[in-house]
């Protein structure tokens, strides 16, 4: 366990706002967690892991301990079917994934350049271009702060959906997520049926192709965080009932939509946002980005309240264009715990 000596999070979460916490540690193995959670100079006030903190907006001064994942480490066993990856939560996912590209371990490549650490992905289920992390995710470890237990958690336990797992619901203020176990076929099936990478050939397409071309893409649309604050995608693709669609669809007849399931579609809350001209809209210094709608981004000096006041007339403007409610994705940190748009502004 290392304690900083400093208490400013701007170099710690991608939106860089200008926060502050009571203390920063950095945790690199499961015994330093345990130490914490047993320190009596943490014990009685609020933590909180975060890996790059690169889907978070810290609300206000967090009046604790954030605790930041270093836990590295890439273990791999193969058999004749599959590549098993042991990974630890504070590994970096970008290079995780441009590693294993440079491997041969097929599977990940459409997961490119999403901005964390691997203990942060099956929060999330972090996803792109038609692959989800709950489609190679084999196993999640986690600690138990409360009982100091370790389990190993299969992947059909974790409860995964669009954006969701049971991390951020049962286990969120109990369990820690030190590694992640990944299981890549070796009879690799190329995903390329998403967007910019249809132009690929299913017979000839490499997984290098694939990586380079969703960095490609990635790096045109979406504002680097070390050059402009951010926090990736904002707000959650809505997901609304077959009518609702039908009857946007009468009006907007060039409204993306994509299948869930037999009585549900997703929307592109993107386009939704554009729709509305958002783009390049601005709030003190919080601005939606110009070319990535479904960004909002720190130009410089914006406070976390220019943050919620724009992230609020979004949802705002498109709820009264199109009758959808958009909700965010990033989450949002009040002074001890985590919280939302309403409760922030109400």
């Amino acid at each position: 366990m290392k304690v900083l000596h400093e208490s400013g999070l701007a170099p710690y979460h991608t939106f860089g706002i200008d926060v502050s916490a009571k203390y920063i540690v950095e945790a690199s193995s499961v015994e330093d967690f345990l130490s914490i959670w047993q320190d009596e100079i943490y014990q009685a006030i609020p933590k909180l892991v975060v890996g790059q903190g690169s889907n978070l907006l810290f609300c206000e001064d967090y009046q604790g301990v954030i605790i930041l994942n270093r836990i590295k480490g890439i273990d791999v066993v193969e058999t004749a079917e599959y590549v098993d990856l042991h990974v630890g939560g504070g590994e970096d996912w970008h290079q995780f994934v441009a590693w294993t590209v440079d491997n041969g371990f097929n599977g990940l490549e459409n997961l490119a350049l999403i901005p964390g650490c691997v203990g942060s992905s099956p929060i999330q289920n972090i996803g792109a271009y038609g692959v989800e992390l709950k489609d190679v995710c084999h196993y999640v470890d986690v600690l138990n702060v409360l009982t100091g237990e370790s389990q190993r958690l299969m992947a059909e336990e974790c409860n995964f959906g669009y954006r969701d797992s049971i991390f951020k619901h049962e286990l969120k203020d109990s369990h820690i997520i030190t590694a992640v176990g990944f299981r890549l076929a070796k009879d690799w099936q190329p995903q390329i049926s998403y967007g910019p990478l249809a132009k690929f050939s299913l017979e000839s397409v490499t997984a290098k192709e694939i990586f380079d071309e969703v960095c490609s893409v990635r790096c045109e649309k979406l504002p680097d965080p070390k050059e402009m604050g951010n926090a990736g995608s904002f707000f959650k693709n809505p997901i609304i009932g077959l009518a609702s669609r039908d009857r946007l669809l009468s009006e907007f007849p060039n409204m993306p939509s994509y299948p869930v399931d037999s009585g549900h579609c997703k929307l592109a809350a993107g386009w939704l946002i554009d729709q509305c001209g958002l783009k390049g809209y601005q709030i003190g210094g919080a601005k939606v980005h110009p070319q990535q709608a479904l960004v909002l981004t720190n130009t410089g000096n914006a406070t976390a309240l220019d943050v919620l006041h724009l992230a609020q007339y979004v949802v705002d403007t498109v709820a009264a264009k199109f009758d959808v409610a958009l909700e965010h994705e990033v989450r949002f940190m009040a002074h001890d715990a985590e919280t939302n748009l309403q409760e922030m502004l109400q």
